[in-house]
């Protein structure tokens, strides 16, 4: 079979395709193209020889023109511009597309269905906030309710239009309604992580015996979903009651960032401004977890250096569907303690490559206390670790990606029709 064409599109670049997008080119797999909004296209393109520009019908930055449909309308104004865009790229190279991979939101397929020949392959991260969830401490008010059931809507019927959906975990998928789920698969993005700057278990420099122990958190965002208020209370905690002693606590991550939850809105209503951030607060709840560093957010190679010097991390996630930032703890051999819930176990194994602990307390800091008197137990889930970071390699799921590719083609070809 010839190359299919395919064209990935996100109005981000770089994303979260962006590697498959050049790996499959790289490697012969697919004559694959990346479409972007003509600034991405203008800073990247010296690098990379296969971008491709939409222009948006209108601002798709900041607000629309109506809150409560905002990412339905950003969505149109971003479709308008991709569909000529295609359309043109297809003339231009004398044959149709074979796939387009769209984002739900930054790609927009919802006005390409019936307009291209090609088979539409549509990422979703996950359905609605609603489905997601939020801390129940920290609530969306109404207007967020709200608004957020359009997005649903758009979401659902991408799935209903789409040849193929794509979520990044089973337990994304478990949040669409069950006759919805068969058009859905599941598969992890792709990876390209350098291996480990030290041998996995081992710290950064030999023992000299002044050396702190390091248990750290890790995420983009410090938020509530990402579990960063666990991570605070529980610092608290061991340092109350002693296990803090000759051990370093860091919180890598940035305070300020958008976060998957509402936490931030109720920091301002609560402290009428005069806290800066979720940070800021959770350090007055948690005095004691006055000792956390924060480095902010880091260029990639400090922040790759910075988590080789952990000991030990903590992911105790509340609420989310796959994040890139537990794949690049454990492909570079961290060792580390997880929520043994959500879509965490599907990446960490229990007492194989993490320990998996349930939503309590006394567990994590049981776990802790462990971990920290065990360094061979730490160096054997770091090991395991690494296998794991292997298996979602890019050179390793771009197969997997392939065959969803091909099998959306099919569908494309002979769509079932219920009987």
């Amino acid at each position: 079979m010839d190359k299919p064409l395919i064209v990935f599109v996100g109005a981000v670049y770089p994303s979260q395709y962006s590697l498959l997008c050049s790996h499959l080119r790289a490697t012969g797999q697919a004559d694959a193209w990346f479409m972007t909004t003509p600034g991405h296209k203008a800073n990247h393109e010296q690098h990379c020889d296969h971008l491709l520009a939409f222009q948006p019908d209108g601002k798709i930055v900041g607000p629309q023109s109506y809150y409560y449909s905002s990412k339905v309308e950003r969505s149109a104004r971003i479709c308008r511009g991709v569909l000529p865009a295609l359309q043109a790229f297809e003339q231009a190279q004398g044959r149709p597309i074979d796939v387009v991979v769209a984002h739900s939101l930054w790609g927009a397929p919802n006005w390409l269905y019936g307009e291209l020949q090609a088979a539409i392959v549509s990422y979703i991260e996950f359905p609605s906030y609603l489905a997601h969830g939020w801390d129940a401490a920290y609530p969306p008010d109404m207007a967020q309710r709200l608004s957020d059931r359009n997005t649903e809507m758009l979401n659902f019927h991408q799935v209903l239009c789409s040849d193929l959906t794509i979520v990044p975990s089973a337990h994304a998928r478990a949040m669409f309604p069950p006759l919805l789920q068969d058009r859905i698969a599941v598969q992890f993005e792709g990876f390209d992580i350098a291996p480990p700057l030290r041998e996995a278990g081992q710290p950064a420099e030999p023992p000299t015996g002044e050396r702190p122990f390091t248990i750290a958190f890790s995420a983009r965002d410090l938020s509530s979903a990402k579990g960063f208020e666990t991570y605070m209370r529980l610092v608290d905690r061991l340092v109350r009651e002693g296990d803090g002693a000759g051990a370093r606590f860091v919180a890598i991550g940035d305070p300020t960032a958008s976060t998957y939850g509402y936490e931030q809105q109720w920091v301002e209503r609560r402290y009428n401004g005069k806290v800066a951030s979720f940070r800021d607060h959770l350090l007055k709840v948690y005095p004691a977890a006055s000792v956390v560093a924060f480095p902010g957010h880091l260029p990639y190679p400090q922040f790759a250096a910075l988590l080789a010097d952990v000991d030990l991390f903590l992911y105790p996630l509340r609420h989310g569907v796959a994040n890139w930032g537990l794949m690049e703890i454990l492909a570079r051999g961290g060792c580390v303690v997880a929520s043994n819930w959500g879509f965490v176990p599907e990446l960490v194994q229990h007492d194989v490559n993490g320990l998996l602990v349930p939503d309590q307390d006394d567990a994590w800091i049981e776990a802790i206390r462990q971990l920290r008197a065990d360094p061979a137990r730490r160096a054997r889930y770091a090991q395991a670790a690494i296998a794991t970071g292997q298996r979602y390699h890019i050179a390793n799921v771009a197969p997997r990606f392939m065959q969803l590719f091909r099998r959306a083609m099919a569908q494309r070809a002979a769509p079932l029709v219920a009987g």
